[in-house]
């Protein structure tokens, strides 16, 4: 078991191309991964701080409108509320397009499965109005920076960001002895959502060393933590809890230093034994399988144990083991990386998705990964996409699969190629006979295209 371009490319990057080159060699991944992120250049996305001014520029808009209904003030102000709206929709799907051309116009793979990969295990969603923009730009700003780094910044920018503060409600969290809960009749009371989820899907893992009480000691501390529209990320002396808080056996806490003592448990946190296995456990299994090697965890675990969460060094010893070269295909792609690699694979060219109306992505690309079973942005909870392969191969996402094979990449390319050097291009050494044999005998170029996209080498990596 050992390293080859084309594997690596399959399994830790984002497919193959025929017109990008594979990395020879772990180091030269690496190396890629440690230097400018090119992508986010050539394809922008908004930065959460560049969005707040319009977000809080058009929730003025539609108090404005609210309040105007049933005068000539209303028809004006509408005009001006939808036409943001439509705009807003159509920087959506932008912002797809560019995932999507990311991953399809990269030399550095590994940097985009990474940032999908931290984007799940740091899930946040916009639950409502127009925090549901907040998405793709809380990626951009709180994950994409972050992902070389240690563990301990990658999980401080997640959390303390204001759309995770928004998803687990941590913006309604009151300590129970705060000025603001002492004010008030009816505080709206102390909210363990945010604490949960560090402790059981961000760091020590859900059979972590943790009881109840560090939860509810870990929320009480986290009160003060909030957000808005238009300042962003808060800190409210007035909703935080006085005095001290114990966690898993340390004190935190004290009112000057309040921010800082938050600071310091995640930062402990992303350090501690338990968090070293339970992110590389989910690593290796995000990259490898779904039963990954025990040795393969624990060696990864070690680094990250042994390097204090520095990142760049756990990625190194998840790509020098030799289980993590085992020669079978053994993950189901998930339906945005299997869109995404096959825009690759095809060589789809930016201005078929730059040069296209919004109407156009949503029909080609974001509707079918829908009915693969990928709503994007849309998991069901904070524990992000399952990583089962037995989730995304159902009856129903599958005979999705093989439609969009069929139908898309006659939609995507002007001139479709070659089906047996297509089969050779985009599987490398895993295009076997059965499939070269069905994309020559296929009756059009087309259904010969959807073959070699429908089998189940593809569909893998």
């Amino acid at each position: 078991m050992a390293f080859t371009p084309e594997l690596a490319e399959i399994r830790f990057g984002c497919g193959l191309s025929p017109v990008l080159p594979a990395k020879n060699s772990a180091e030269e991944i690496l190396q890629h991964l440690a230097g400018p992120d090119h992508m986010a250049v050539a394809h922008p996305i908004d930065s959460s701080d560049s969005l707040l001014p319009y977000l809080s520029e058009l929730n003025a808009l539609r108090r404005k409108r609210r309040k105007a209904q049933g005068t000539d003030a209303y028809e004006a102000l509408n005009k001006t509320y939808k036409a943001m709206r439509k705009y807003e929709r159509a920087t959506w799907t932008r912002w797809f397009s560019q995932v999507i051309l990311r991953h399809s116009q990269t030399n550095d793979g590994f940097r985009e499965r990474l940032a999908l990969f931290w984007a799940d295990h740091f899930t946040a969603l916009g639950k409502g109005g127009l925090r549901r923009q907040m998405n793709a730009p809380y990626v951009e700003t709180a994950i994409r920076p972050h992902l070389t780094g240690r563990f301990a910044e990658l999980l401080i920018s997640a959390v303390t960001h204001p759309l995770m503060l928004s998803y687990l409600d941590q913006n309604r969290s009151v300590g129970p002895g705060s000025r603001a809960a002492q004010r008030t009749r009816k505080p709206k009371g102390l909210n363990e959502n945010l604490a949960r989820e560090v402790l059981e899907l961000h760091t020590l893992g859900v059979d972590g060393p943790y009881s109840q009480q560090d939860v509810r000691q870990l929320a009480e501390l986290f009160t003060g933590l909030s957000s808005n529209l238009k300042k962003g990320f808060l800190f409210r002396p007035d909703m935080a809890e006085p005095g001290y808080e114990t966690i898993l056996g340390k004190q935190y806490g004290g009112d000057p230093a309040r921010l800082t003592q938050i600071y310091a448990v995640l930062q402990d946190l992303a350090v501690h034994p338990a968090t070293a296995d339970h992110v590389a456990r989910k690593l290796v299994v995000h990259f490898v399988e779904d039963s990954p090697d025990p040795e393969l965890v624990d060696h990864v675990a070690a680094r990250f144990r042994n390097t204090g969460g520095d990142l760049g060094q756990v990625y190194a010893a998840l790509l020098e083991h030799p289980a993590a070269w085992v020669p079978e295909l053994r993950n189901v792609k998930p339906p945005l990386d299997f869109v995404a690699s096959a825009c690759r694979a095809l060589a789809v060219h930016p201005e078929k998705l730059h040069g296209t109306s919004p109407q156009n992505v949503v029909r080609k690309l974001i509707k079918p990964m829908t009915m693969m079973g990928q709503k994007w942005e849309h998991p069901l909870g904070p524990d992000g996409w399952p990583e089962e392969d037995d989730a995304w191969i159902t009856p129903q996402s599958l005979a999705a699969r093989i439609r969009w094979a069929m139908l898309a990449p006659q939609r995507l390319v002007d001139r479709l190629p070659i089906p047996e050097t297509f089969a050779m291009t985009s599987l490398g050494p895993f295009a076997t006979g059965p499939v070269l044999f069905a994309a020559g005998a296929a009756e059009t170029h087309s259904e010969a295209i959807g073959l070699v996209l429908s089998s189940p080498a593809f569909q893998r990596r």
